[in-house]
C-alpha cells in the first residue's frame, strides 16, 4: 500500500498498556518504560513507519475509567483511527457484558460524533479466567462484532489473535496467565494493522 500518513490511539486497559513487560507513557511518563515489543503500537508503527501509534492504555481500567479519559486521551490527538479495546477488567470484577457494551456504545458514538474511526476490538482471553468470566467474554465479544456491523466501523478480532488454537479460552501464550506474551502483542499488532489497511483500501475505492 501507498505510505500514508496516520495518526491512531489505541485507548484501554493492560492489554493496550502493554503489561506486564511495558508500563505505558500515561503511566510511566514521558515515553514508557520496558520493552518497547510488549505492546501492539510498536508492532503497527514497525509494519507502518508512516504511521503514529500512541498508546493511550492504563491497567486495571474498567470500561466507565476509560471512557472518562476519551476526551483527553483521544479527542486531543486528532486521530484518524482509535482502537478501542476495554471491559476485561468489568468481567474480572464481576461485571456482566451488558454493562461494558453500554461504554462500548457511547465510546463508538464519541469517536464517530468526532469524525475519528472507531476500531471495535475483542476482549482478550485470560488463562485464570473463570467459567462464567469465559462465557461473559465471549457474549461481549459476540455484541461488538455485531455491533460494529450496524455502525458500518472497522472490526478487529485481537481476541482470536491472542488465543490457543485448541483452547480459544486461554492465551496462546503469556508470561503471567493474565496477558499476551511478546509474540501475542505482535499478533494483535498484525490484525490492528490489516483491519486498518483493509478499511483504507475501500474507502479509496471509493
Amino acid at each position: 500500500m501507498p505510505a500514508r500518513r496516520l495518526v491512531i490511539v489505541g485507548l484501554g486497559d493492560s492489554t493496550t498498556a502493554g503489561t506486564p513487560a511495558f508500563r505505558s507513557p500515561l503511566e510511566a511518563p514521558p515515553n514508557g518504560h520496558g520493552n518497547p515489543e510488549s505492546q501492539y503500537a510498536h508492532w503497527m508503527m514497525k509494519a507502518h513507519p508512516d504511521w503514529t501509534v500512541l498508546n493511550r492504555g492504563i491497567d486495571g481500567q474498567t470500561a466507565t475509567e476509560i471512557r472518562g479519559r476519551f476526551a483527553r486521551d483521544v479527542l486531543s490527538a486528532k486521530p484518524s483511527y482509535v482502537i478501542l479495546l476495554a471491559g476485561v477488567n468489568d468481567i474480572f470484577g464481576g461485571s456482566e457484558a451488558e454493562s461494558v457494551e453500554r461504554e462500548l456504545a457511547r465510546m463508538y458514538a464519541d469517536a464517530l460524533d468526532a469524525g475519528t474511526v472507531p476500531i471495535a476490538a475483542t476482549v482478550l482471553p485470560y488463562d485464570r479466567a473463570t467459567p462464567r468470566a469465559t462465557a461473559a467474554i465471549f457474549t461481549l465479544n459476540t455484541w461488538i462484532e455485531s455491533f460494529a456491523k450496524v455502525l458500518d466501523i472497522p472490526f478487529a478480532d485481537t481476541h482470536s489473535a491472542v488465543a490457543a488454537p485448541d483452547a480459544p479460552h486461554r492465551l496462546r501464550g503469556s508470561p503471567d496467565g493474565m496477558h499476551p506474551d511478546v509474540d501475542g502483542y505482535r499478533r494483535m499488532g498484525d490484525t490492528l494493522t490489516r483491519t486498518i489497511e483493509a478499511h483504507l483500501l475501500r474507502h479509496a475505492s471509493r
